[in-house]
Order: structure tokens, then C-alpha cells, then sequence
């Protein structure tokens, strides 16, 4: 008999923390709070033991969600957009009241925003259709220079010292410095994106002032490529066919650099853990029967950068892995978990190197667009770091490594590491860019475009774990 749908209770909700709701058979388990983020994995496989592939849990404020635990079941919601809304308008807590998007904790989530990540239909396919193509346009080989010339300099920063924070001092920056020429902004902005979007995220006392920072920075991005275009992705969106808004623009370069920080920074952590700390992994890398993609791909199957989607939202009554699924319920897509579901990974210690058909990066229409970008930076950079650092191995045990996650992801702390130290041609240090203009025709703008002020994305950090 199927679990009855676990947005139809009528009974309020017990407050939480209360000990007697949410705890094992008794009722849907929590996915926040400590005990649900200390170990996210064991938490989904105790799930799928209790209820299959789809499993009814609560959410922040113990709003009642599905989390999609099937690797199946995954690609039914993700491939089918007229079941499987991306609309959070669709939630049936919104609809009735109960939740108010701008004021609930799940924020940057819920509250429709105008870019791909909150639309279906023709109004998606427009914006998706401009962010795609215009990701594209990069030359694979040119981008790769960027790359490797970023990595390099963030080595030589700690090359002489023969120890480094591979997180603080490589993997957290060199994404943000690669998109920043991709986006085509003014290369003295990578410095203090680098600073800037992290702080954003991890909600600190500063969140506010650098998500104003970014914010300015990429208005001031617009308006100077909209006088003299460039060989980068602002550049392209403004010229793509489907005329998108300088507000839509703004977004949707907005969306790509978080996204590019929060996966690839994680891709690049977790390889280098793997290489580190897997005997047998860095031995087949360096004895050449896995390449560095392969190697990858291991790690996106094993690790993928974000645990698990928010969100999607039933558009009718329907059935999932056998559970009845009302019009409005939210769905919540455990990337993770599908990623070592049985029915299609029996033997989780078989290498899968080079398959390609895992979820980390979701699938169907809404399946990451800058995909190969982030796997480009990962691949290219690691290969740099140890190409220079051959000899590089961790100083403390894998078990003290500390990871820091919340509903949506994990992340490595640090990633401390020795090696013998490596002399470094001394190169010029980097100065601030100077001060942005005000940011009141842009909050217009937004304000006009979505009915309400510009959104503080410092919540998202509460979400992917960066905090």
C-alpha cells in the first residue's frame, strides 16, 4: 500500500525540535537540522530502506516534500516537465498561503526569479536557448589557457612554503577566476569575485556588502558591453535572437558564476581528496589506465558537487515509485542517492571511469548548460597542480577531514597538503578594482521585471552548504 501523500495531513504541524514528530517509521524524517546533515548518505539509505525510491520528508519549517531516491525515478521527474513542474509557483504551499516565497528559508529556492532554473514551457526554452548557445560559442582550447594560466598562478602563491589549504588556496579560487574572463569581465574583478561570492553564500556579517559588490559589478558588466561588445557570454546574450532584458542578462550571468564557484570548486576538492587518499585510485591515474576525465567522472558518480535539487512541483495527481503524489507537492531530486542506487550500481566499488550516465549534473531539459565548462576547469586544473606538485600528499588522515553541508550539499573544509618546495618567479600582486557606481536604475529594473526588490542570494549559502 503506498505512503499516503505527505501534503495531505490536515493536522498542523508540531513545532520544531518537538521529539516525538519526524523521528524513524514514526513520521517523514527531517532533511535539515544537524542530525540529517552530518551524514546525508546514511540518512538516504535508511530512507530508501523505509519507502523505495521515493520517500516522504520535511523540510525547512517541517514543510512536507518527496525526496527522489531512484536513479529511475530521478530521470521520470527530471525528463518529464509537464508532470514535474520547475515553476515554484506550482507549490501548493503557495497557492494556499501557507508558505510566502521572500520570507521562507528556502528563499533563493522558491521564489520565482525570471531565468531558466523557474520556468518551463516556451518562456524556457527562450532563456535556455540563449544561456546554451551562447555557453558554446567558447573555444574548448582557448578557455584551457585560461585555465592553466590561473592554476599556475595560484600555485606559485604557495609553491615555495612546501605545504597549502588546496581548498582556501586553489579549488575555491580558480573557478571564479577562469569564469571571470569568460564572462568577460575586467580581470582585475577576479581578485575580489574570488573573495566576494563565497562571502555571499556563507551568510556572514559581510554577505551584504559583497552580494552588493557582485551585483554592481555585473550591472557595470552589462552597461559596458552594451556600448562595446566583447568575445564572452555577457556579449553573446545581449546579441542572442531571443532579445533577453538587461535584467534577464544580469541573471542569468549571475546564475553561471554561482554555479561554476559552488559545483566546480566541490569537483575539484573531491578529485584531489579521491587522488590523495585512494591508493588505487591515484595509481591507476598515474600509471595511465585511467585518464583524468575518467577520473572525473568517478568522482561525479561518487561525489557528486550537490547533493540534491530543489525543487520540483507536481502539476496533478500522479504516481511515483509508488507513492501517490498530489497536484502542488514539491519534489525534492536526491542526485546522490540516485547516483548509487542498486538497481543500477549493485557493486558500488566497480569503477565506472568514463560513464557518463550519472545525475550530478541533473538530466532532461533542466541539465546543467556550463556542464563541460565546469568539467574543463576541473580537468585542466588538477592536471596543472600535479604536474607541478608530483610529490603532494595529505598531512592528516582521511577521517579527519572535515566536510560542512546542509540540505543541498557538502563540501571539504580544507584539504591540507606537504610537498618539497618549488622555487616561484615572483609576479606582481593584484590590486582592487576601483569602486562601482550606485545601484538604484538596476533595482528599478529588477523591481519592475518581478514585481519586488532584489533578492538577497546571501541565503543560498545556507542551502549548498557554504557557510
Amino acid at each position: 500500500m503506498s505512503t499516503p501523500s505527505p501534503m495531505s495531513t490536515p493536522s498542523p504541524l508540531p513545532p520544531p525540535g518537538c521529539p516525538a514528530h519526524g523521528l524513524g517509521q514514526a513520521g517523514p524524517r527531517r532533511l535539515y537540522g544537524p542530525a540529517a546533515e552530518h551524514d546525508p548518505m546514511a540518512l538516504y539509505e535508511e530512507l530508501r530502506a523505509e519507502h523505495g525510491a521515493v520517500a516522504p520528508v520535511l523540510v525547512h519549517d517541517d514543510q512536507p516534500a518527496w525526496l527522489v531516491l531512484g536513479h529511475r525515478e530521478n530521470l521520470e521527474v527530471a525528463r518529464t516537465p509537464s508532470r514535474f513542474s520547475r515553476d515554484p509557483r506550482e507549490w501548493g504551499a503557495v497557492q494556499d498561503g501557507t508558505v510566502v516565497p521572500e520570507k521562507y528559508a528556502l528563499a533563493p529556492m522558491v521564489t520565482w526569479w525570471p531565468v531558466i532554473n523557474f520556468n518551463d514551457g516556451p518562456a524556457f526554452e527562450r532563456l535556455r536557448g540563449a544561456v546554451l548557445e551562447s555557453l558554446q560559442r567558447f573555444d574548448r582550447r582557448g578557455m584551457r589557457r585560461y585555465v592553466t594560466r590561473f592554476a599556475h598562478q595560484l600555485i606559485d602563491a604557495f609553491a615555495a612554503n612546501g605545504e597549502a589549504d588546496l581548498v582556501s588556496e586553489f579549488s575555491s579560487q580558480l573557478p571564479m577566476l577562469v569564469m571571470t574572463q569568460l564572462i568577460g569581465a575586467p580581470e582585475e574583478h577576479g581578485p575580489r569575485l574570488v573573495r566576494a561570492v563565497p562571502d555571499m553564500l556563507e551568510g556572514s556579517e559581510t554577505a551584504l556588502e559583497s552580494d552588493e559588490y557582485v551585483t554592481k559589478m555585473l550591472y557595470q558588466l552589462v552597461e559596458s558591453k552594451k556600448a562595446s561588445r566583447g568575445y564572452d557570454l555577457t556579449s553573446w546574450l545581449l546579441d542572442h535572437p531571443a532579445e533577453l532584458t538587461d535584467v534577464e542578462v544580469l541573471a542569468h550571468v549571475r546564475v553561471v558564476l554561482v554555479a561554476a564557484y559552488a559545483t566546480t570548486a566541490n569537483l575539484i576538492a573531491n578529485t584531489l581528496r579521491m587522488v590523495l587518499t585512494d591508493p588505487r585510485f591515484r595509481a591507476n591515474l598515474s600509471g595511465g589506465r585511467m585518464t583524468l576525465p575518467e577520473a572525473l567522472e568517478q568522482v561525479l558518480w561518487d561525489q557528486t558537487p550537490i547533493n540534491t535539487v530543489l525543487g520540483r512541483w507536481a502539476t496533478a495527481d500522479t504516481v511515483l515509485g509508488g507513492q501517490e503524489i498530489k497536484r502542488g507537492d514539491m519534489l525534492l531530486l536526491s542526485l546522490a542517492a540516485g547516483n548509487v542506487d542498486p538497481a543500477v550500481r549493485p557493486d558500488l566499488t566497480a569503477p565506472v571511469h568514463g560513464n557518463r550516465s550519472h545525475l550530478a549534473f541533473s538530466a532532461g531539459p533542466h541539465e546543467c548548460p556550463g556542464q563541460d565548462i565546469g568539467r574543463a576547469i576541473a580537468d585542466t586544473g588538477i592536471e596543472a597542480l600535479l604536474a607541478r606538485l608530483p610529490d603532494i600528499e595529505l598531512t592528516v588522515h582521511d577521517f579527519e577531514l572535515e566536510r560542512r553541508g546542509t540540505l543541498m550539499s557538502q563540501h571539504l573544509v580544507r584539504l591540507p597538503v606537504r610537498f618539497a618546495p618549488r622555487s616561484v618567479t615572483a609576479t606582481a600582486p593584484r590590486t582592487d578594482p576601483e569602486p562601482l557606481p550606485p545601484l538604484a536604475p538596476l533595482k528599478e529594473a529588477v523591481q519592475a521585471a518581478t514585481g519586488r526588490p532584489q533578492s538577497r542570494w546571501s541565503w543560498l549559502g545556507r542551502l549548498i552548504g557554504r557557510r
